[in-house]
């Protein structure tokens, strides 16, 4: 598929390694950095979403995401990934795509993402799931210059990420490759005045501010799953 990610927020909280184990599949090893564990909570909204060789079904290829995920490594081959607790999308077509072509846990919401000033956005969400309720509100906006995360920093930790994994009714790690180009961020600030989509995943995030970096639009290349 192809994809193209706008108005990217990337929130980070340090999160205790031993909670999350509980929450992650024994395939699948949790990635730390100098020993400590993230949750990212990530809102942006989706453009040219289309299967290769075909064009954008007309309604379809544009739509609010937000997503709540910690990082992780395969057991064989130890390559970095991302590993999602839940997506919440309004495209109820690219939910039930996703739940049974990915395997991951995505949820529809009622959504909605606008710019309350030139580089200022508001972003909400409200899942529709009355079993695991969720809502996300926040405005956010970018500082700073741009700059490309280096190895070794804790940027390039976050964000460098080239492959998700979720796993099958056997628990065994299946991995989704994708591509783009290096990660073009900015430092970020906002304000986040509802946020209980990482509980509803069993994730209690510490009161600590979070920290946040905004990315600039970025041309996504995703593959089908495979074996990990």
């Amino acid at each position: 598929m192809h994809q193209q990610w706008n108005d990217l927020l990337f929130a980070h909280w340090r999160v205790s390694a031993e909670e999350l184990r509980k929450l992650v599949p024994t395939s699948l090893d949790l990635d730390l950095f100098d020993g400590e564990s993230w949750v990212g909570v990530v809102p942006f909204w989706m453009s040219g979403v289309r299967f290769r060789l075909m064009p954008p079904i007309p309604g379809t290829s544009t739509f609010p995401e937000l997503n709540v995920r910690t990082y992780v490594r395969d057991r064989r081959q130890g390559l970095p990934g991302v590993y999602f607790f839940s997506l919440d999308a309004t495209n109820l077509l690219a939910v039930l795509g996703a739940r049974a072509s990915f395997r991951l846990p995505y949820f529809h919401a009622k959504m909605n993402v606008h710019k309350e000033a030139a580089n200022k956005i508001r972003y909400t969400s409200c899942r529709r799931s009355k079993r695991r309720p969720a809502r996300f509100e926040a405005s956010y906006w970018p500082l700073g210059e741009q700059f490309n995360p280096l190895p070794g920093t804790l940027e390039y930790f976050l964000a460098e990420r080239y492959c998700l994994y979720t796993v099958n009714v056997h628990g065994d790690a299946l991995r989704c490759n994708i591509h783009h180009s290096p990660w073009h961020l900015r430092p970020a600030e906002g304000e986040i005045f509802q946020n209980s989509i990482a509980l509803a995943a069993g994730i209690l995030l510490p009161p600590d501010r979070p920290l946040l970096h905004y990315a600039e639009p970025q041309e996504v290349l995703v593959w089908p799953l495979e074996p990990a």
